[in-house]
């Protein structure tokens, strides 16, 4: 009997660890030196309440016109997804790189990303990422091609 507790143990840690992690690979140069093209990265689904500023996040980007998506997000296999680091969280200041006015702060419920590579598509042409467009944080690099 403690083999079958052990086996059904051991089936709904990996059943759970699979829900709470998953491996991604970057596509694309807005993170270079810090990401490269081909990284492998192990990837921690997060509540948007845990993240913090300066972690790397996963999160899907807006669509062809610019708008975000309202509706469940795809797995991390099945999606268009992009990496950035998270700037500022609702209620900071808003960063100098994207606001004129000194009073201005990131809005509730959203986040700024920027690319940490001089060329890179994030809140400087988005504006303010709803945080429920998050679908983790990386918990670290797996592989690099390098």
């Amino acid at each position: 009997m403690p083999l079958i507790a052990l086996l059904a143990a051991l089936v709904v840690a990996l059943f759970a660890a699979r829900r709470m992690l998953a491996v991604v690979t970057v596509r694309g140069e807005s993170m270079r030196p810090t990401l490269e093209p081909g990284d492998r990265l192990l990837l921690l689904r997060t509540p948007v309440r845990r993240i913090r500023r300066r972690q790397v996040v996963l999160l899907q980007p807006p669509d062809d016109l610019g708008t975000w998506r309202r509706d469940a997000l795809p797995s991390p296999a099945a999606g268009e997804w992009v990496v950035k680091r998270v700037a500022a969280l609702p209620g900071d200041p808003m960063p100098a790189e994207m606001e004129r006015d000194p009073d201005a702060v990131v809005p509730p419920g959203t986040l700024v990303v920027l690319g940490d590579g001089e060329y890179s598509a994030d809140s400087r042409l988005w504006g303010p990422v709803p945080a429920d467009r998050v679908i983790g944080v990386v918990a670290r690099t797996l592989a690099s091609p390098k």
